[in-house]
């Protein structure tokens, strides 16, 4: 079986990771990964849900933060705050330095992101098939109500998504290419998965990349969603300050609506929510969506592998 999987950082990575202890070696996965939280620091490139799929799918992730490198230290972070240089809210780690430079090696030799990408997990050996949503540069940008405009990340990581955002942009989003072996990704795909990710800068990002939202909607595949909502409040972050930018309540069945059916335009056939939130099940089966109420909250991988199991059974496609 040929599984697709369109992921952000934490909980796409979790959740592929729970995946592939269900499913093992004798399927093939792909994952698909949002490059919009990409941008340049320090004249390296930082590309930090690539970097969160292939250090969980690896082994080496810091458990307890869900990204970034376990043991890791912070010496050079601190020797160029020494020369007030850097951001006190952004530190790069010296282990996950490391990465970052050798991606900034690698594509000033000229090789495109998806090479990168492959090189850099050929180290770690994820157990899937890692692929950038796009080899051009795309960077999500929040604009804020006071008419400022700021990347993404200083908005998600130095003020925790507090200050108020009328919307998101990404740059350079009209003339990206999906990354090779995306779209045939979608298309050869027997399942497509959108993971517990935050659905309006991760998985919508990779959606807005010109090719993939039409690949999806046409793909043979059933594609199944896992929400990233239980009982009104985000499962990971500020996904529901992201919701509120765009208008869309934080609800499981409002994140379902948000997506929609592919049979009436949208992207998704089924919609796995946590048991808290049955009724919204309920109405998606009224309306004629596949959808299922589970304990959905990942705990550890075990529970994660019971979660991919329940959504590719909602969807009629077992392991």
């Amino acid at each position: 079986m040929k599984i697709t999987v369109l992921s952000g950082g934490v909980g796409g990575a979790r959740f592929t990771r729970g995946l592939l202890a269900l499913v093992g070696t004798e399927h093939q996965v792909t994952v698909i990964a949002n490059t919009g939280d990409d941008m340049w620091l320090h004249g390296v490139r930082v590309c930090p849900d690539l970097d969160t799929l292939m250090y969980t799918l690896g082994g080496a992730v810091h458990e307890e933060q869900g990204w970034g490198r376990r043991g890791e230290t912070r010496r050079v972070s601190d020797e160029l705050a020494g020369y007030d240089l850097g951001w006190d809210w952004f530190t790069l780690g010296d282990l996950d330095l490391a990465t970052h430079l050798a991606r900034t090696e690698l594509l000033r030799d000229g090789l495109p992101l998806s090479q990168v990408t492959a090189r850099l997990a050929a180290r770690w050996r994820p157990g899937v098939t890692l692929l950038p949503m796009t080899d051009d540069e795309v960077e999500t940008h929040v604009l804020l109500d006071d008419g400022r405009e700021i990347h993404f990340e200083e908005w998600w990581v130095r003020h925790r998504a507090t200050l108020p955002a009328r919307g998101f942009v990404q740059t350079n989003i009209a003339t990206a290419t999906p990354a090779p072996g995306v779209l045939s990704a979608l298309s050869d795909a027997d399942v497509v998965v959108v993971p517990p990710s935050n659905p309006v800068v991760s998985v919508g990002t990779i959606l807005a990349i010109p090719g993939v939202r039409d690949a999806l909607t046409s793909t043979d595949a059933p594609v199944v969603g896992v929400s990233p909502v239980v009982g009104g409040a985000p499962v990971r972050g500020m996904a529901d300050a992201c919701l509120t930018a765009i208008g869309v309540e934080t609800t499981a069945l409002a994140v379902a609506q948000h997506y929609g059916r592919r049979a009436d335009g949208g992207i998704l056939d089924a919609w796995l929510v946590d048991e808290v939130d049955a009724p919204a099940a309920a109405v998606l089966r009224g309306v004629g969506w596949a959808s299922r109420a589970v304990p959905a909250l990942m705990t550890d991988v075990p529970t994660a592998a019971r979660i991919a199991a329940d959504a590719l059974s909602l969807v009629d496609r077992r392991p």
